[in-house]
C-alpha cells in the first residue's frame, strides 16, 4: 500500500526552548484511518498543524502525496483537508457561501452538486441559507467539516472532531468518514473518545511529550497488549490475600470482598484453573466470577504511564 503521508525526523522547537515534537517519524498509508491518541499537551495538534503548513517545522521533512510541504507547499496543501478543534467561522456568512468559498480558495471550479451532496450528508442542507452566527455549536462543527471536504482532499485531518457535540453529529461524522475511506481518502483523527478509535481506526498511534510511543494495527495491538482481568467476588470479605496465594499477584478491592487477577490471554497457560483450586484450598468461598477484557484506554494509559516512569 502506498504511503500518502511521510514524516521523517520531525522536530518543532520554540524560542523558549520547549520541544513540542521530538524527532517524529510516521508513515500513513493511502486510504487508511489512523487514530492518534495522547493526553493534553502530547503534541497531537502541533503535529497536525505542522503537516498542514499552519506552523513550520524546526527540523525534519514532510511529504503529502509525494510533495514536500515546504518546497512544494501548494501541491501538498491542495491534497489536505483540516477540521480544527476551534470553531472559527465568519459570523455573517451563509453556510452555502462559506463552503463554496472554501472550495474556491484551492482554485477549484464551482460544483454546486458536490457542495449540495456534502451539506445533505452532514444534515446541513436546510441550513444552507443561515448565517454562521445563527447556528448552534454542533451545526458550526458540521460547517467546519463541510468546508474541509469542499475541495475534495485526499488526506483529511480531524482534530477532536466530535468533542462536545451531540450523538447525532457523531453518527453523521462517522458515516462520512466511512464513505471517504471507501473512496480511498486517508484520514488521521485525534480523539478523546477512545472507544471510537478502537471501533473505526485501522491503526492506532500513541504520542506523548512530542514522541511517538507506538503505531500498530488496532487488532494486533489489542491482541498483543490486551489483558483480561478476572474479578472474584468472595462470600466473606478477607483482610488480606492469603500467603499461599502470593505468587499470583492478586489484589483486593471492595473492602476485601473482591479478589482481582490479571492474566495474559496469549499465554500458554492462564493459571486460572490452578488459582481456583488454590482458592478452595485456602478456604475461600466464591460468590461470583466476572472477566473483563482490557480496553484500548487501558493500554493507552499504561503506555503513557511507563513513559513517564522512564523519564523520572
Amino acid at each position: 500500500m502506498t504511503d500518502m503521508v511521510e514524516i521523517q525526523n520531525l522536530a518543532k522547537r520554540y524560542e523558549s526552548g520547549f520541544e513540542a515534537l521530538k524527532g517524529v517519524s510516521l508513515n500513513i498509508r493511502e486510504g487508511e484511518i489512523l487514530a492518534l491518541l495522547g493526553p493534553n499537551g502530547a503534541g497531537k495538534t502541533t503535529l497536525i498543524s505542522t503537516v498542514c503548513g499552519i506552523t513550520l517545522p524546526t527540523d525534519g521533512t514532510i511529504k503529502v502525496g509525494g510533495f514536500d510541504t515546504i518546497t512544494q507547499y501548494r501541491q501538498a496543501r491542495s491534497l489536505i483537508g483540516l477540521v480544527p478543534q476551534e470553531i472559527h467561522l465568519e459570523p455573517f456568512e451563509t453556510v452555502w457561501n462559506a463552503v463554496n468559498y472554501s472550495r474556491g480558495l484551492f482554485g477549484k471550479k464551482r460544483n454546486t452538486k458536490l457542495v449540495e451532496d456534502i451539506l445533505r450528508k452532514l444534515s446541513l442542507w436546510d441550513k444552507k441559507d443561515s448565517r454562521s452566527m445563527e447556528l448552534s455549536g454542533g451545526m458550526k462543527r458540521r460547517v467546519l467539516i463541510a468546508k474541509a471536504l469542499a475541495h475534495e482532499p485526499r488526506v483529511l485531518f480531524l482534530d477532536e472532531p466530535t468533542a462536545g457535540v451531540d450523538v447525532e453529529l457523531r453518527r453523521d461524522m462517522w458515516k462520512v468518514v466511512e464513505d471517504l475511506r471507501a473512496q480511498g481518502v486517508t484520514i488521521i483523527l485525534t480523539t478523546h473518545y477512545i472507544e471510537e478509535a478502537e471501533a473505526i481506526a485501522d491503526r492506532i498511534g500513541v504520542i506523548n511529550k512530542g514522541q511517538i510511543l507506538l503505531v500498530e494495527e488496532t487488532g494486533a495491538l489489542m491482541k498483543r497488549l490486551g489483558k483480561k482481568t478476572l474479578r472474584i467476588e468472595l462470600h466473606d470479605a478477607v483482610a488480606a490475600i492469603p500467603e499461599a496465594l502470593a505468587s499470583y499477584g492478586l489484589t483486593l478491592e471492595d473492602a476485601g470482598q473482591t479478589i482481582v487477577y490479571d492474566y495474559d490471554t496469549n499465554a500458554e497457560r492462564t493459571g486460572i484453573v490452578r488459582l481456583m483450586a488454590d482458592l478452595a484450598e485456602a478456604g475461600l468461598v466464591l460468590r461470583d466470577i466476572q472477566t473483563k477484557q482490557n480496553s484500548l484506554e487501558d493500554i493507552f494509559v499504561d503506555l503513557v504511564h511507563k513513559q513517564q516512569e522512564g523519564a523520572a
